[in-house]
């Protein structure tokens, strides 16, 4: 069993997509992020960045003592290496093709974590949450963000999924992130190829009980926060 530490954010949300795309038993323990559980004492014991998500295994492979995993990027690279799955390659890869598929995995993976999160987690701090208008921040991220967008387009050309023919956990890492803010949208028209795997991902059964989860713990996502919750969770020193 795995005890997921969720909210549904578009970090949350790359790990209940894995969990439901390879079957793993988990248990969803809500970290109300407005109401500033993420700082919570018993949380930091092993969530140290006051961040979420953050997984507890308690059947690790080595049969040893539960082990606890924070940060979304590490926690897939966690889930992935103890299933054997979504690393970019066929079951039965040859070890050449194996070495080959998870540096390409990794260097995706890496991306996202270092840029597409970040800067667009940026891009709608500045358009939806900022107290004042910043017009040199709001253009600095829109025009990150749609960068971005433009490498995963060209990544994409010509292949079904960011590392290949194989879904991976480079794709789920970056789907959340496509235009999670419904309020300033950001315009896909330019971006063929990943409108198009964006839809191929939407489709699949496990995107949709992820997503599914996502709504069950938090009925009220999407409605603006109060300024009582802004201040939790950009206010903390």
């Amino acid at each position: 069993m795995i005890d997921l530490y969720y909210w549904p954010t578009p970090n949350g949300h790359k790990i209940s997509l894995f969990l439901e795309e390879a079957g793993l038993d988990y248990a969803i323990k809500p970290v109300d992020i407005g109401k500033g559980d993420q700082f919570k004492p018993e949380y930091l014991a092993f969530s140290p960045n006051n961040k979420m998500p953050a997984i507890i295994d308690h059947a690790p492979n080595d049969g040893g003592a539960p082990i606890s995993v924070f940060e979304s990027g590490a926690i897939l690279l966690y889930l992935a290496n103890k299933t054997g799955r979504f690393l970019g390659f066929a079951e039965g890869a040859d070890a050449a093709t194996q070495l080959r598929q998870r540096i390409v995995v990794n260097e995706w993976l890496f991306w996202q974590m270092g840029g597409l999160g970040p800067m667009t987690g940026q891009y709608g701090h500045f358009h939806v949450y900022a107290p004042e208008q910043i017009p040199y921040a709001k253009d600095r991220y829109r025009n990150e963000a749609l960068r971005l967008l433009g490498v995963l387009d060209r990544r994409l050309e010509g292949r079904q999924f960011i590392a290949g023919d194989e879904y991976s956990i480079a794709d789920m890492a970056s789907y959340p992130w496509i235009n999670p803010y419904t309020k300033v949208p950001l315009d896909l028209a330019p971006f063929a190829n990943v409108r198009r795997w964006q839809a191929t991902i939407a489709a699949r059964p496990a995107t949709q009980r992820a997503y599914a989860v996502a709504k069950q713990v938090n009925p009220d996502a999407g409605k603006p926060m109060s300024e009582e919750e802004k201040k939790i969770l950009f206010g903390q020193r």
